[in-house]
């Protein structure tokens, strides 16, 4: 806002000995004398009601275009120094002497009604009494300095919820636009933040890309001006929330990327931010997720990551988040050295957001290879989680145990995961109160279960260990599991004692056998005709799909599949056995008894779906 300053006790003094004290009506030579005389007294002097105002508005109303610019300084002066709430009878004034042909009114008129702005209450009711439509034209003034202050005032109007929409539709877009590209800093300065307060609503958003914003918005990005940067970026960003947005940005924009990452690098930490959340919103796209790898943005965001100053952790763990959703950007990001940032902010405390953005991340790079699976268990990622997860809040949780379920898809990794005793705090978390984090932790502990190709020496030794520890262990976990009212859950508990008992482990195997907790609720699970309902867990989507959620089973096709696998579990408990292990079950392959040869390759597409619903892989901005 232009700052309007005046002499106006001398202005007064001047004018009315000099010029045009024989032609002033009497009502205004009064009006003049008696606001000289309260300019005298100004620290004592309520200067929005009363006499002070009556002079003030007699001025303001006059065919005298002096009396006018000495009303208009006074008002611009007076509220420099004071805001406050005021009524109709103070904007009245102000907004007559907007409509002046005057530069110099308009110009203090509108540095007035700009300072008075700053305050909730008269933003609203500046609009209400048409103050847009003055301000429109004094836009459109060629006077720098009545530009200056009309955006200005714009720019603090915009500030209220309530008057964006009319500001929007006022028609004040395409000036604004326009005088963006000014060539004086201050009013280029106040349109970019009017612009700026524009974009929190998809209406407005739209209407600022009809009235040809973007391309301003983008080339204002190389501006020599900090505060220039900073809006336009932060415009962008909010911009690139809409996905309509970002199609016409990757259409018409291939310099935005680039810019970007340079701001990523700006000696300002607020332009930093804004870069990498912009970035982050674009990056909601396939396109911008390989752009920015492509223009070299992990280098900055690595160093973001690794900042000491919250907000740019949070911008660029949010923006590596979206960007390692993309396969072929999984190995980049593990080469460019960001496991053990990332690992290292699984502890951030300070910042839940922070904790899930680096999980996920984790999760994400873990999703497509084994050797990134590999690589960040070895970095100690594992290792971290069990240390945390039992005291991380529960959104943290559920990322962890998410993670921990990817990881766990891997046959190499399976027997070191095991090692290191993962399963004494994912058994506990099968009882959360999060049904994100029952399923993730219950889908892990499915994973580890589960062997494509097993052989003698595979060791199932770590089930037997937590077979009844901690809080009940494995048996207690899967009878809550079978006796649940989730399909879901009865399928991954029927389907993960199906994998224990084809381990071979005798004794797994005769713990399962001998349990009066499981063989009952199986029994009942096989011979069960009614349906069981689903709850809101369901199947993990990829870690292709923006938000993690659990798609719903079919109530009738999921009893289907449970009742199967709890049959193949009885004909497995109740076989012949020969030192434990059942007679036909060799690897990790359904055995061969009668029932089970006629049903061979359902078992196997059972086995099939619910590994596939297991591979919990989803990520979410």
């Amino acid at each position: 806002m232009g700052v309007v300053s005046s002499c106006c006790e001398s202005c007064f003094r001047s004018r009315r000995s000099q010029q045009y004290e024989p032609l002033l009506l009497e009502n205004e030579r009064e009006a003049v004398a008696d606001l000289l005389q309260y300019l005298e007294n100004r620290t004592t002097t309520n200067f929005f009601q009363g006499s002070p105002l009556t002079a003030l508005t007699t001025l303001s109303f006059s065919d005298n275009v002096d009396l006018q610019r000495s009303a208009a300084l006074a008002f611009a002066e007076i509220t420099e120094k004071e805001v406050r709430p005021v009524g109709r009878d103070t904007l009245d004034p102000i907004l007559f002497l907007l409509s002046s042909q005057d530069t110099e009114v308009q110009r203090a008129a509108s540095a007035a009604l700009g300072n008075l702005a700053v305050n909730t209450e008269n933003k609203l009711l500046i609009v209400k009494l048409g103050g847009l439509e003055p301000l429109i034209r004094q836009m459109l003034s060629p006077n720098v300095e009545v530009q200056c202050n009309a955006v200005g005032c714009i720019t603090n109007l915009a500030t209220h919820d309530d008057n964006k929409t009319k500001i929007a539709k006022s028609g004040a877009l395409v000036p604004l636009t326009r005088l963006a590209r000014s060539k004086d800093m201050r009013v280029q300065r106040n349109a970019t933040g009017a612009l700026l307060n524009m974009t929190h609503s998809d209406e407005n958003r739209q209407q600022l890309v009809n009235a040809g914003a973007i391309p301003v918005l983008v080339s204002l990005l190389n501006s020599v001006d900090t505060d220039v940067q900073y809006y336009c970026t932060t415009a962008l960003s909010n911009i690139a929330v809409d996905g309509v947005n970002r199609k016409k940005l990757a259409q018409t924009e291939p310099k935005l990327v680039s810019s970007l990452v340079a701001l990523m690098d700006s000696p300002s930490l607020k332009v930093q931010c804004q870069a990498a959340l912009a970035l982050r919103n674009l990056a909601s796209d396939e396109k911008y997720q390989l752009e920015i790898v492509k223009a070299d943005g992990l280098t900055p965001l690595l160093r973001l990551l690794q900042s000491t100053y919250l907000p740019l952790i949070l911008s660029a763990a949010a923006c590596v988040r979206n960007v390692s959703i993309h396969p072929q950007n999984e190995s980049p990001i593990i080469e460019s050295g960001f496991l053990q940032p990332l690992i290292s902010l699984l502890s951030f405390k300070d910042n839940e957001e922070v904790q899930c953005h680096a999980i996920s991340t984790l999760r994400n790079l873990a999703a497509s290879s084994e050797k990134n699976k590999t690589a960040i268990v070895k970095a100690g990622a594992v290792q971290t989680i069990k240390e945390l997860v039992l005291e991380v809040p529960m959104n943290v949780q559920s990322e962890m145990t998410a993670c921990i379920a990817v990881l766990a898809l891997s046959d190499e990794l399976k027997g070191r995961l095991l090692e290191m005793g993962i399963c004494e705090v994912l058994i506990p978390l099968t009882n959360s109160p999060s049904s994100e984090v029952q399923g993730n932790s219950a889908a892990a502990l499915g994973n580890l279960s589960s062997k494509d190709g097993r052989t003698a020496s595979d060791d199932y030794s770590a089930f037997n260990d937590v077979w009844d520890k901690p809080d009940g262990g494995m048996h207690r976990y899967l009878y809550n599991f079978l006796t649940s009212v989730d399909a879901t859950f009865q399928h991954i508990a029927v389907w993960t004692i199906v994998q224990l008992l084809e381990s071979g482990d005798p004794q797994l195997i005769s713990n399962i056998r001998n349990s009066n907790l499981l063989i009952p609720a199986i029994r009942q699970l096989a011979t069960s005709r009614t349906p069981t309902p689903t709850a809101s867990v369901g199947t993990p989507r990829s870690h292709h799909s923006q938000t993690q959620s659990y798609q719903d089973t079919e109530a009738g096709d999921g009893h289907g599949e449970i009742q199967l696998l709890a049959r193949r579990i009885q004909e497995i408990v109740e076989e012949d056995t020969d030192g434990g292990v059942p007679r036909s079950v060799t690897g990790s392959h359904i055995g061969t008894s009668s029932v089970a040869s006629s049903t061979g390759r359902e078992h196997e597409e059972l086995r099939r779906s619910v590994r596939e619903a297991f591979s919990s892989t989803g990520s979410y901005h």
